[in-house]
C-alpha cells in the first residue's frame, strides 16, 4: 500500500479558511501521497482573501480553491474518501453525511482566524498561526509509517493529533 494515494476531506462549516488552508497545505506538502479537498455544512461561498494571502506567502497551492458544500463529497460520483477531519468544533458537532467509503474520522480543532477583530495585521497573525497549527499537525499525520495509514489503528493516532 506504499504507493496509495490517500483521499482526505477537511471539513469546516463556512469552508472559507481553516479547511481551505489545510486542503492546500497538504496537497503542498504530499501530493505524491494524498489528494486532499476541503467542504463546509454550511459554505460561505467565496475562500476568505487572508487564507489566500498566507497560501501565497507559504508557496503553496491557492489557484482554483474555492467555497463548497460537503454534499459534494457525499453522492455516489464523489471520491472515496480515507480521511474526513473537522477542523472546526462547529462542524465536528454537527451531523454529517455518510461518506462513501467509510473514512477514518478526527477531529482537529482549531479557532477561527476569521472571527478575530483588531488591526490587519493582528488579523493576518491569527491566519498565519492557525495555518502554522494546521501544518504541524499535517506533519505529524505524515510521519505515521505508511502501514498505520492502512489500518484502522490509525484512529487513536490522529485523534491525538488534533489534540495538540
Amino acid at each position: 500500500m506504499a504507493d496509495k494515494i490517500y483521499n482526505v476531506l477537511f471539513v469546516c462549516t463556512g469552508n472559507s479558511a481553516r479547511s481551505i488552508m489545510a486542503e492546500s497545505l497538504l496537497n503542498g506538502m504530499a501530493a505524491h501521497r494524498f489528494t486532499a479537498w476541503s467542504a463546509g455544512s454550511q459554505p460561505k461561498g467565496e475562500v476568505h482573501p487572508l487564507a489566500l494571502q498566507v497560501l501565497a506567502h507559504l508557496n503553496l497551492p491557492h489557484d482554483g480553491l474555492r467555497s463548497k458544500s460537503w454534499n459534494e463529497f457525499a453522492g455516489p460520483d464523489a471520491p472515496q474518501l480515507d480521511f474526513v477531519f473537522t477542523v472546526c468544533d462547529n462542524a465536528a458537532g454537527e451531523v454529517c453525511p455518510v461518506w462513501p467509503g467509510q473514512p477514518v474520522t478526527a477531529h482537529w480543532g482549531v479557532y477561527d482566524p476569521a472571527a478575530v477583530t483588531g488591526t490587519p495585521a493582528q488579523q493576518l497573525h491569527a491566519f498565519e498561526e492557525v495555518a502554522q497549527i494546521l501544518k504541524r499537525r499535517i506533519d505529524l499525520m505524515l510521519s505515521l509509517p505508511a502501514e498505520k495509514l492502512a489500518s484502522l489503528s490509525i484512529q487513536a493516532d490522529l485523534n491525538a493529533i488534533g489534540k495538540l
